[in-house]
């Protein structure tokens, strides 16, 4: 927002009830734009109790849980097989997509951002053995070349250190081991990149941290992987801002 008269009026406007949480989330998003955009990856990481800490597990649920999402699920996970790692495991919402004649066994990762509460009630419901670990993706516990596949789908937009996690990745997985992956990230076209540029750090404050510009591919070459299929199309969700979509399979080098 370029008018600073506006940010007045917010402020006036909201300055009677500006104890309750609401409003101060408002104001975080007042002071966000007069700070000039520079808000940390804040919503991912907000405190049990808070109001953003205990909306933002079940909004993430909510969205990720979408049809439109979950048809894209479907088109990676059925291909994990052998000792299997999820990184961004969130509520389990790809647990019904395993193939539990090629799993041998599987292992969620996940921080501690309320949502490995709704991840355990998922793999109650499952009959396929889960391991759920509540740890960070950019610095695993896992032993070094302990998987055949690891699975990451619609989080590596939201980890801040994403290079890191996919390091992590490629060390935890076997020789010629396989990241299946299914993001959304920045489009191939030049005028749509440019409105994820320009929007990515509202969303950020928005969206649990989570980037609309991340060149997906581009960040898994980087970290010692080599594209055995590699698509990126747009859902037609009217908008190609938030809707284009990469999706692949990689091989440890």
């Amino acid at each position: 927002m370029k008018s600073g008269g506006l940010m007045q009026a917010f402020a006036f406007l909201l300055k009677a009830r500006e104890g309750s949480g609401t409003v101060r989330l408002l104001f975080s998003c007042i002071r966000y734009y007069k700070n000039g955009g520079d808000v940390p990856d804040c919503c991912a990481n907000k405190k049990p109790g808070s109001l953003l800490g205990g909306i933002m597990p079940i909004g993430v649920h909510l969205v990720c849980g979408l049809q439109v999402v979950t048809r894209q699920r479907a088109k990676v996970v059925p291909m994990a097989q052998g000792d299997v790692v999820e990184i961004g495991f969130g509520s389990g919402l790809n647990l019904p997509h395993y193939d539990r004649s090629a799993v041998r066994s599987l292992i969620g990762i996940n921080p501690d951002d309320g949502l490995p509460e709704l991840a355990r009630k998922a793999i109650a419901r499952q009959d396929l053995p889960v391991e759920l670990l509540v740890e960070s993706a950019e610095a695993m516990s896992l032993s070094s070349a302990s998987a055949d596949t690891v699975v990451v789908t619609y989080s590596l937009c939201s980890i801040p250190d994403v290079l890191a996690a996919l390091r992590e990745a490629h060390r935890i997985l076997r020789p010629h081991g396989r990241l299946l992956f299914c993001e959304h990230g920045r489009s191939p076209k030049g005028r749509v990149a440019r409105m994820q540029d320009r929007f990515n750090a509202p969303w950020r404050w928005m969206a649990a941290g989570c980037h609309l510009n991340r060149n997906t591919g581009a960040l898994i070459r980087e970290t010692g992987f080599e594209m055995e299929h590699y698509d990126i199309y747009d859902l037609g969700l009217g908008t190609r801002i938030l809707g284009t979509h990469h999706v692949g399979v990689a091989r440890k080098r």
